[in-house]
């Protein structure tokens, strides 16, 4: 197996080496074969600190399949709420009764609009914000991708449960997957820091994204901190309906369903994004986090590619990673096929 993704593990080796991310943790598995490797540093500024095993990363966007996305398609499978329900039945501040939550889970709401000092408003007054976000004309014709769908799913998911969005994916996701080594509020030492940022200093062990970070327990879209094992874990239980009873067979054929086939554009399903399959084209789940991260599953043939890292540390001037990130992805899917 080593020897078939040859070109893709080359790849990942050669990010770090030029620098673009201090380290990496990747996980690439087909069926119960696995390849994983823990390499380079955790930290190189203010000192330089290895890489192990077992660390903790911000996964940023990840927490939103790995998290909200999952809460919501379980509540859908148990008839608690539907895909078309209006989101102003749960959100009645929001402004457009159009909007359903399908909109949020494949960003295509067209909620934009520009919060004035947003990264200095306190939790009462950006969550006041960001539900007077208005609808553009792209409402429904256009995917364009964001968190604020993501974190309006969050609210209405505490509407249900009473809880802040957070504690409830502990106790509906982490807790029943077995993922004890994910956690909103991680141990500062044992997490690999993400940005020297120039006004919070060295970010470790606290989330990185700025909205998370003001709407603390109350963000779905970002805050989650997770270990290789347990995306990894994460992936073969999407997999397999056997190993957890989180969401059943249909829920995830639903999953593999284009929900965006509008002119121009192929791509989305609820919450994830999704790639072709080089052999048969058939979909497989894809999501990235702004950290650093990604994860690919693909649920016809048991196969994933989990990577993190920490391309935002020391700072997130980073622009080299994006292209590189894409072409990692490329050679993955020609040699898994």
């Amino acid at each position: 197996m080593a020897y078939e993704y040859s070109r893709t593990i080359k790849q990942i080796h050669q990010l770090v080496e030029d620098g673009i991310a201090p380290g990496v943790s990747y996980a690439i598995f087909d069926g119960q074969h696995e390849i994983s490797e823990v390499f380079g540093n955790a930290q190189v500024v203010p000192t330089i600190e290895q890489l192990q095993a077992g660390m903790q990363y911000d996964v940023a966007s990840l927490t939103k399949v790995i998290g909200t996305t999952t809460v919501i398609m379980h509540m859908v499978q148990a008839g608690k709420l539907s895909v078309e329900d209006s989101v102003q039945a749960y959100l009645p501040e929001f402004g457009d009764s159009r909007v359903k939550i399908r909109h949020l889970l494949t960003h295509t709401s067209g909620i934009e609009g520009y919060i004035p000092n947003r990264d200095d408003l306190d939790a009462t007054h950006l969550h006041q914000a960001l539900l007077s976000l208005t609808t553009s004309k792209n409402f429904g014709q256009q995917v364009k991708y964001a968190d604020i769908g993501l974190i309006y799913l969050g609210w209405i998911i505490e509407k249900f449960y009473q809880q802040p969005v957070q504690q409830v994916i502990t106790t509906e996701v982490l807790g029943p997957l077995k993922m004890m080594g994910s956690s909103f509020s991680p141990l500062k030492e044992n997490c690999v820091p993400t940005q020297m940022h120039p006004t919070r200093g060295l970010i470790r062990g606290v989330v990185h994204d700025p909205k998370a970070y003001t709407l603390g327990a109350h963000c779905g879209s970002a805050g989650l901190f997770s270990t290789l094992t347990d995306v990894v874990s994460f992936a073969h239980q999407m997999i397999d309906s056997n190993l957890n009873g989180l969401l059943t067979d249909s829920t995830r054929e639903l999953l593999q369903v284009d929900q965006t086939p509008m002119a121009g554009f192929h791509g989305r399903t609820f919450g994830w994004r999704l790639l072709q399959d080089r052999n048969d084209q058939h979909n497989i789940l894809y999501h990235t986090g702004y950290t650093g991260t990604w994860l690919t599953i693909d649920l016809v043939t048991n196969q994933a590619f989990v990577f993190l890292s920490n391309r935002v540390h020391p700072n997130d001037n980073n622009s080299v990673y994006l292209p590189r990130r894409d072409q990692i992805i490329s050679t993955y899917l020609d040699e898994k096929c």
